[in-house]
C-alpha cells in the first residue's frame, strides 16, 4: 500500500480510503445480525490460521522499536505473542456473542393523533479510529464497528505499522469469507502523520473520530477534527472515605482502587478522607500503600498523622499518574470532597463510601462524572464490568456518549412514526 501511496497524493489516498468507507458503511446498516456475527468468526478463525505470520510481523515491529529505543514498558505493550492472539480471537467470538444492537426500537407511544412514535437505533456511519502501540486495538475496534454496523478507518501508531498490516489482511480475508466489503475495515499503511490531520478534516465521508492514547494524541485531535469527537484526556479518580463509613469497606476498596492496577485510566489518584476518621483509618492505609511500594503524597493534616508522608503539590491533585504515586487529602466533610472532586477531577469516575444513604443520593446528584459509585473501587469503571461486553473506550464527554463506549455507544437513535392513513388537521 505504500507504493500506491508513493503514485499517488496522500490526500488523495485518504479521499479513497473516505468514499470507500462510506460505500461500505450503506451496505453495513442493513446488513443482518447473521452476517456480521459470521465475519467477526471468519475473522478469529483467520487470526489463528494465520497465527506465525502476525508473530512475524510483530517480530519485526519489535526489532524496530528496540532499534528507535523504545522502553520496555512501549515494547511489552507493543508485544503480540500466542496469548495476544488467543485473546482477540476470544474478544471476536465474545462480541459475536452479544445483542445486535442495530434496528432495536424503544420507546413506542400512541399519540392523540393515533400515530404511534418511537426510536430505532442506527449506525453512526464511517468511525475514525486513531490510537497508539497496542495491536489488539485494531481487533477490539473493528469487532465493535463492525457488530454495531459501521465502517472504519483505523490508524494505528508507527511503531505497531507490520502487526497492524497483517491483522488488516486478516480482517479483510474474513469479510470476503461471508460476502461484506473488505472497505468496512481500513487500516491506513502509512506512517506520515500527516494522514491524522486529514482524517481529522474529512467530514464528507467520516461521521465520528476516536482517538485511544496519551493526552497529547487527545488534546491534538480535540484541538484539529472537524469532525466530533469521542474522548476522554484523563482519568483522575477519586475516592472520598466519609465520616459514615464502614472503615473495613474503606480499606478494601482504598487499596484495591489504587493498586490492582496502575497504568489504567480507571485507577485512583487521589485518596479523599474525612477528618473525623482519618486518624483511624489512614495509618492502616499508609501501611498497605507502601508494602506495595506506593509513594505518598498529602497534604499537611496528613502529613501531621503520617510525617513519612511527601508534601502534595497544587499539581498533583490535577495529577493523572498512571503510576504507583496516590496524592491524599484530609477534608472537612462530603461537601469539601465534592467541591474538590468537580474542580481537580476530570469527570472519569469518582466513589464515595459511607452508609448513610441521604449523603450517596446527595453524592450521586452532584459530583459530575461520568461514573459515580457508591461503595465500590473505581476499578470497576469498565466496559465488560458494566455488562456491555467490550468497550472501545471511556467517554468523559456528555455528547454523544458518556462512560463507557461500547456497541450502544457506537449507534445513534432516529425517530420512527407509525400511521396507518393518517393525516394532519
Amino acid at each position: 500500500m505504500n507504493a500506491v501511496i508513493n503514485e499517488q497524493s496522500l490526500e488523495s489516498y485518504m479521499c479513497q480510503l473516505g468514499a470507500q468507507a462510506k460505500a461500505a458503511a450503506a451496505q453495513l446498516a442493513v446488513a443482518d445480525p447473521a452476517s456480521k456475527n459470521n465475519a467477526l468468526l471468519a475473522i478469529a478463525e483467520e487470526l489463528l490460521a494465520q497465527r506465525d505470520a502476525l508473530k512475524s510481523a510483530n517480530e519485526k515491529d519489535l526489532a524496530q522499536g528496540k532499534e528507535d529505543g523504545l522502553d520496555d514498558a512501549m515494547l511489552d505493550r507493543l508485544t503480540l505473542g500466542d496469548k495476544g492472539i488467543d485473546g482477540m480471537v476470544e474478544g471476536l467470538r465474545q462480541v459475536a456473542a452479544l445483542p445486535d444492537p442495530v434496528g432495536e426500537i424503544t420507546d413506542m407511544d400512541y399519540r392523540p393523533s393515533g400515530i404511534q412514535v418511537g426510536k430505532m437505533r442506527v449506525p453512526l456511519g464511517v468511525i475514525g479510529i486513531i490510537y497508539e502501540s497496542r495491536p489488539n486495538v485494531t481487533i477490539d475496534a473493528a469487532s465493535l464497528c463492525l457488530k454495531s454496523g459501521n465502517a472504519t478507518i483505523l490508524r494505528g501508531g508507527k511503531e505497531a505499522l507490520y502487526s497492524n498490516q497483517a491483522i488488516s489482511a486478516c480482517i479483510h480475508n474474513g469479510l470476503k469469507a461471508v460476502g461484506l466489503p473488505p472497505e468496512s475495515v481500513q487500516v491506513i499503511n502509512t506512517t506520515d502523520r500527516a494522514a491524522v490531520g486529514l482524517l481529522l478534516t474529512m467530514s464528507d465521508t467520516v461521521d465520528v473520530i476516536i482517538p485511544r492514547g496519551g493526552k497529547g494524541l487527545i488534546e491534538r485531535v480535540s484541538k484539529e477534527s472537524t469532525i466530533p469527537v469521542i474522548k476522554h484526556l484523563d482519568g483522575i479518580c477519586h475516592v472520598y472515605i466519609d465520616d459514615q463509613a464502614n472503615l473495613d469497606k474503606a480499606f478494601d476498596i482504598a487499596l484495591n482502587a489504587k493498586t490492582r492496577r496502575y497504568g489504567v485510566c480507571n485507577a485512583m489518584e487521589t485518596l479523599l478522607i474525612a477528618e473525623a476518621v482519618a486518624s483511624e483509618i489512614l495509618p492502616k492505609l499508609a501501611s498497605a500503600y507502601r508494602e506495595k511500594g506506593v509513594e505518598l503524597r498529602g497534604c499537611e493534616k496528613c502529613r501531621v498523622i503520617d510525617a513519612d508522608i511527601l508534601p502534595a503539590s497544587e499539581e498533583d491533585w490535577s495529577t493523572e499518574y498512571l503510576a504507583p504515586i496516590l496524592s491524599i487529602k484530609i477534608v472537612d466533610d462530603m461537601p469539601q470532597a465534592v467541591q474538590h472532586i468537580n474542580h481537580y477531577g476530570s469527570h472519569h469516575t469518582d466513589s464515595l463510601v459511607s452508609e448513610n444513604f441521604t449523603r450517596a443520593r446527595e453524592f450521586m446528584t452532584t459530583v459530575d462524572s461520568s461514573s459515580v459509585m457508591i461503595n465500590a473501587s473505581t476499578a470497576f469503571a469498565d466496559g465488560f464490568e458494566y455488562g456491555l461486553g467490550a468497550e472501545i473506550g471511556i467517554s468523559t464527554d456528555k455528547i454523544h456518549a458518556r462512560g463507557p463506549v461500547g456497541l450502544k455507544g457506537l449507534t445513534s437513535q432516529k425517530y420512527v412514526v407509525f400511521g396507518d392513513g393518517h393525516i394532519r388537521s
